[in-house]
């Protein structure tokens, strides 16, 4: 069982930035962080591997979002820049089973219980 902990959301205005953090009892995973709206489903947004080697990013998010961890820290962290109102969301953070990414949308084993993000226009 891994427990995860994030941290970091709040109020921002179009075009700022936030850094989200994920702290994890272990951090021997692959790592992703995902976002859901209300009334949407819950939509990919980046992942990593163990090594941090490997990273992939959904189509809405790549070249403003940066996903990165410290494994020294057990901690994940999703660097927001340039935010858009259509990122409003609740933001989790999940971890693989495994250390690789080679399914990074799917094969999620543990989740947390997200942090919430505003951007207000």
């Amino acid at each position: 069982q891994v427990q995860l902990v994030e941290s970091g959301g709040g109020l921002v205005q179009a075009g700022g930035f936030l850094r989200l953090s994920c702290v994890a009892s272990s951090s021997n995973y692959a790592m992703g962080w995902f976002r859901q709206a209300p009334g949407k489903e819950r939509e990919f947004v980046a992942a990593i591997s163990w090594s941090g080697g490997n990273t992939v990013y959904a189509d809405s998010v790549r070249g403003r979002f940066t996903i990165s961890r410290d494994n020294a820290k057990n901690t994940v962290y999703l660097q927001m820049n340039s935010l858009v109102p259509e990122d409003t969301a609740v933001y989790y953070c999940a971890a693989q089973g495994g250390q690789l990414l080679l399914r990074p949308y799917v094969g999620y084993k543990w989740w947390g219980q997200g942090t919430q993000v505003t951007v207000s226009s």
